[in-house]
């Protein structure tokens, strides 16, 4: 290796022995702008950078979200790895702090220059710049990982031959390590996202991968029996597939065939940060579906394949989009004592947070001694290098969440009723002690496998009777994290509860809130305060972070449901009319809708664009819809109320098909811009008053788009 041939950059080398001399391909400016970012800014202000940007490109490369996908490998620092298309450094900083040593092949220099800056205290790392081809016949044959993270996908570029899949991958086998394994995340073409609308993640086409690529083009992604067939035909044996969601880019949840997501769990599917799309349909109730016909690996939106002997996790949820001291992830492992559930820190600030859990799950088992709850076992551990971290009993059985559900959806209201009563009565106990878990949501409660309906030949028999559930001796509590010492009213514990279910789920707004609210004694007053202590808790929890969804919408990718189109293109004609929509547990539908100025109620227009909006609902009602015209828009919000009480227009209360631009101003790229009003938690009589004041300024759908992409609005 000539010495003429390795730059140098803080303790990372860049060996730059195959490199061509120019960079074959480039992204444009944003990557100066990396570059410059990396050379200038410490990885503690990149969620700053991000959130003011407001660019795409900006956090695919930045995020720390983006190294969960490889962050759980139990990688070790005796241990080997080569990262091949590592570009701007997105997993590489996680390899680096768990391997002993890591090689990286990039084709780019400036790339590769962008991740040296970013990582440069790493002394564990080379890069070499270069054609994979060139470089791979010079690496060694003792790597202990093989990481291809967005990467496979693209092997018929630089692999020319009749089957550039099977031959790369027989490639990387020959400098893998005996037991060693290859991990390969790329999307799946058959990925639900794709089927409801949005573009595919390389073409930027309608349906690109559905339709197997009838453009053309170099890249290729596989459903899971097309990459484990690739795998099979190159000798593997042994194989285990994950599955990322939402995607592996942004993972926050890392399911298996040992562990598949339960119905109720993939509610996060809006994740188009690159571009605009369609929303054929509510992912999250097909996901429901798709799991209840058995069929989520054919549907997966991303696959993280991995080659070699089976690993021990089953699961691994992250939760590093808190604050530092708040970041954990949570791990559900096989071991040769039964299964376990572990929760590690992901900071050095975040190992607190894990001791006081500890100690917050034995104050609350002393607190439920002897009543129908039963708080999980844990224990606090340390793990070899002594970092704390928790260990939990592994239990069998069902939500109530999971239940609450099922009732629902067979329309038996009286059974959801005593089962929430049931639930009331069994996390009453010991109210007055000055510990309580704030966080006694539904998913968090669960009914013991026992009481899963099971004959007496163990054979799943569910049925109407949920007497079997209420009869249980025993719920188990399986997560204690947001344990406060301090007494808590039940009824404060279970308005959250309610109010986390329905906001989470439309499907779920066939519920009268006011039955319950009138069970739990609580009044607009009270309600109105439980509310802002949520948000309160959440920016706790948060800090001063944006959550991935709310930088989406600050990015401002448009989505068009079909509904939205259709109504459009009817309603064009009379674009400058407001219509109402009330949702009575069955959506909005045109028939529950109304145009206010027709109806006689009051809409004051001035010549300056500002509308004021005074109209009555009728009780009953789970939410409400504004569509305050039919084209595209910049809307002021200068007020929202209900019942006279101002509604915030951050959190999950009032949700846009805009995105935010400014301080209660909103730009809706769409022929139909609608916000939504969720009624649940509000207090509601037999007539209620709904009244809006904004500025409402018609624009083209292109403009707003344009604006947007400049960034010319902050």
């Amino acid at each position: 290796m000539s010495e003429d041939k390795i730059e140098q950059i803080g303790k990372i080398k860049l060996d730059l022995t195959k490199y061509p001399g120019e960079d074959l391909y480039c992204d444009g400016e944003i990557e100066d702008e990396l570059l410059e970012i990396a050379r200038n800014c410490a990885a503690v202000e990149y969620q700053k950078i991000i959130e003011e940007r407001k660019s795409w490109e900006i956090l695919y490369h930045l995020s720390p979200l983006r190294e969960n996908i490889v962050e759980w490998l139990p990688i070790n620092r005796a241990m080997k790895v080569l990262e091949v298309g590592s570009g701007c450094g997105a997993i590489t900083g996680a390899l680096s702090r768990r391997a002993g040593e890591v090689t990286c092949v990039e084709l780019s220099k400036k790339r590769s220059m962008i991740n040296a800056y970013r990582h440069m205290e790493a002394d564990n790392v080379t890069i070499h710049v270069g054609n994979f081809q060139d470089v791979e016949p010079d690496l060694p044959n003792d790597y202990d990982y093989i990481c291809l993270i967005g990467v496979f996908e693209y092997a018929q570029a630089y692999i020319g031959t009749e089957t550039p899949y099977d031959d790369f991958l027989r490639i990387i086998k020959k400098h893998l390590k005996p037991g060693g394994h290859i991990a390969i995340a790329i999307e799946n073409k058959f990925g639900l996202k794709y089927w409801a609308g949005c573009r595919e993640d390389h073409l930027g086409t309608y349906f690109g991968g559905i339709e197997d690529y009838p453009d053309g083009g170099v890249v290729r992604t596989f459903t899971r029996d097309g990459l484990l067939a690739i795998a099979k035909r190159c000798g593997f044996s042994q194989m285990q597939m994950y599955y990322p969601y939402p995607d592996y880019k942004f993972m926050t949840t890392l399911y298996s065939d040992r562990r598949l997501p339960k119905r109720g769990e993939l509610s996060n599917n809006m994740r188009n940060f690159d571009r605009d799309r369609i929303q054929l349909f509510d992912e999250k109730r097909v996901f429901d579906t798709v799991l209840k016909e058995g069929q989520f690996p054919l549907f997966s939106n991303s696959y993280m394949l991995l080659l070699g002997p089976a690993f021990s996790e089953e699961y691994v949820k992250y939760s590093n989009d808190r604050k530092e001291e708040f970041q954990i992830k949570t791990l559900q492992r096989s071991t040769g004592f039964g299964r376990v559930i572990e929760k590690h820190p992901l900071s050095k600030e975040a190992e607190k947070h894990i001791e006081a859990t500890a100690s917050a799950c034995e104050k609350l088992a002393g607190r439920y001694q002897g009543s129908q709850i039963a708080v999980n076992e844990c224990r606090l551990e340390k793990s070899s290098d002594g970092v704390p971290y928790i260990a939990i009993k592994f239990l069998e059985g069902r939500t109530l969440e999971e239940i609450l559900d099922e009732r629902l959806e067979k329309k038996d209201l009286e059974g959801f009723h005593n089962l929430f009563d049931e639930y009331l009565k069994r996390i009453s106990w010991g109210e007055d002690r000055e510990i309580a878990d704030y966080d006694m949501i539904f998913a968090n409660i669960l009914i013991p496998q026992g009481s899963n309906g099971r004959d007496e030949k163990g054979t799943e028999s569910r049925n109407d009777d949920i007497s079997c559930y209420l009869n249980e001796k025993k719920w188990g509590l399986i997560d204690c994290e947001w344990t406060f010492d301090r007494a808590i009213e039940t009824r404060e514990i279970a308005f959250r509860a309610l109010y986390c279910y329905l906001l989470e789920d439309e499907k779920r707004n066939g519920l009268n809130p006011d039955l319950i609210m009138d069970k739990l004694e609580i009044g607009p007053a009270e309600a109105e305060q439980y509310r802002r202590q949520e948000m309160k808790f959440q920016k706790y929890v948060t800090g001063k972070r944006l959550s991935l969804a709310e930088i989406r919408e600050a990015i401002g990718q448009p989505v068009y449901t079909l509904t939205d189109f259709c109504e459009g293109l009817r309603n064009k004609p009379a674009d400058n009319r407001i219509q109402i929509y009330e949702d009575t547990g069955k959506g909005f539908l045109e028939e529950q809708s109304f145009f206010p100025e027709e109806d006689g109620e009051q809409v004051l227009r001035t010549g300056e664009g500002t509308v004021e909006l005074s109209v009555r609902i009728a009780r009953g009602r789970s939410a409400v819809r504004i569509d305050p015209g039919s084209r595209a828009c910049v809307i002021y919000i200068k007020r929202i109320s209900w019942n006279g009480a101002e509604i915030p227009l951050k959190g999950k209360q009032l949700q846009m098909n805009g995105f935010r631009i400014g301080e209660d101003v909103y730009a809706f790229p769409t022929e139909d811009p609608n916000i939504t009003l969720s009624l649940w938690g509000l207090p509601s009589e037999e007539e209620n008053h709904l009244e809006a004041v904004m500025e409402v300024t018609a624009m083209p759908v292109e403009t707003v788009k344009h604006l947007q992409k400049r960034g010319l609005f902050n």
